[in-house]
């Protein structure tokens, strides 16, 4: 299957702008309105490795120099660190982005992008998005190798743009959480054609992330929306690090996930005796509510508060909140096997990119049901849920066969 990164719009910015590199920190919106500079009063994140599964991440620019650790590559393509940009020209800028937003380390004093995480280091594994190999197989290897080594969050900004995800990511994203690694997936946009939350945004256990506007809107463009979300963040006006240097000005949910990994990464080092679950609670329990009052398919449980969860007091949980995938997999994975059906797509969730900016500053579905909520209501609830759930969740056509054939006896 080729799974595609989730690439919102991207604009280059003129090389007048990165003489001024200044103007680039302004640009960074969301170091203050959503508390990360706050934040950094009491952490930036140091001791924590942020897996970056994506296109590879350029460790020479400026911003990353000293932060990017030797990683792998699970396309073909890449070299055997992760360092090398794969794919075509949009999709090559791509890693380097999001690695750059969520542990850049600035070019200088207040200067450079700098990200949520500064003081993290980024584990680059880089995967294929271009249907030449098979990317669920590559992003199943990809999970196991950032278990292995030392990561403590895992950065998704791709999409497989399907519901359901093959049985190789149960065991994958089950050994990650088994190893207390906290796993952050891009929500996907709408205006690149995910008009549906695709795995592994859909995966019980996974903080999916969605995106609002500057104004902390959901996005009309850059976010997708379904009963999966966990908390929403920043998806429009960001910038972020090319390869080689320089400067994009770029829109999506592939910027709004590391934002969210970044925090991740800040609390884990101020709580290292928090298992990944309680990390998550301290995310989803302190962000902003937004839209209807409590969760829903838009904003999750609402805006990410970076200062609230490194600071706030929040009770321990024993549960994952947004759910648990080895209930899922006993539910809905049976000793049934699997259609053989041909790989999917994986994809970086695209658009084309955009006109040159000269200034930073300027303008530029249908989800599985949580395992939390299927306990969560009556048996009489529960079978009409499943009724529903049947016409959008992974397993669909399971459960499908089995009433068709209790109907025939």
């Amino acid at each position: 299957m080729c799974i595609a990164v989730v690439v919102g719009m991207l604009l280059a910015l003129a090389p007048s702008v990165a003489a001024h590199a200044d103007s680039i920190r302004d640009a960074e919106y969301w170091l203050d309105e959503y508390g990360i500079r706050a934040a950094w009063q009491t952490t930036r994140g140091a001791g924590q490795v942020i897996a970056v599964i994506d296109t590879g991440v350029d460790p020479s620019v400026a911003e990353l120099q000293g932060a990017v650790l030797p990683g792998a590559d699970f396309s073909g393509e890449g070299d055997s660190k992760g360092w090398k940009p794969v794919g075509g020209d949009e999709e090559s800028l791509h890693g380097t982005l999001v690695a750059s937003m969520a542990a850049g380390r600035g070019s200088g004093p207040d200067e450079g992008m700098i990200g949520v995480a500064p003081e993290a280091t980024i584990l680059p594994i880089s995967i294929g998005f271009d249907g030449k190999s098979d990317s669920d197989a590559a992003i199943a290897k990809a999970v196991r190798f950032a278990v292995d080594h030392g990561a403590t969050v895992i950065n998704m900004s791709l999409t497989r743009n399907t519901l359901e995800w093959p049985s190789s990511w149960d065991d994958a994203f089950l050994y990650a959480m088994q190893h207390d690694v906290v796993i952050v997936a891009a929500a996907g946009n709408r205006g690149s054609g995910t008009t549906v939350v695709g795995a592994p945004a859909t995966m019980p256990g996974v903080l999916t992330v969605a995106g609002v506007n500057r104004d902390g809107t959901a996005s009309e463009d850059a976010s997708s929306q379904g009963i999966t979300i966990g908390v929403a963040a920043p998806s429009e006006q960001l910038v972020g690090v090319a390869p080689g240097g320089g400067y994009r000005l770029w829109s999506g949910t592939s910027g709004s996930a590391p934002l969210v990994a970044g925090i991740v990464a800040l609390v884990r080092a101020e709580f290292p005796s928090l298992d990944a679950d309680d990390v998550i609670e301290r995310i989803v329990a302190t962000a902003k509510d937004a839209g209807a009052p409590g969760r829903d398919a838009i904003y999750g449980w609402g805006l990410v508060n970076a200062e609230a969860a490194v600071d706030a007091v929040v009770p321990r949980v024993d549960a994952n909140p947004m759910g648990s995938l080895e209930d899922w997999v006993k539910l809905y994975r049976p000793s049934v096997s699997e259609p053989q059906t041909a790989p999917t797509p994986v994809v970086i969730i695209p658009s084309a990119p955009q006109v040159v900016a000269s200034d930073p500053k300027s303008p530029s579905g249908h989800l599985l049901p949580s395992i939390g909520l299927l306990r969560s209501v009556g048996p009489g609830a529960l079978a009409i849920g499943l009724l529903v759930a049947a016409l959008i969740a992974l397993g669909a056509w399971t459960v499908r066969r089995i009433e068709a054939d209790r109907r025939s006896r």
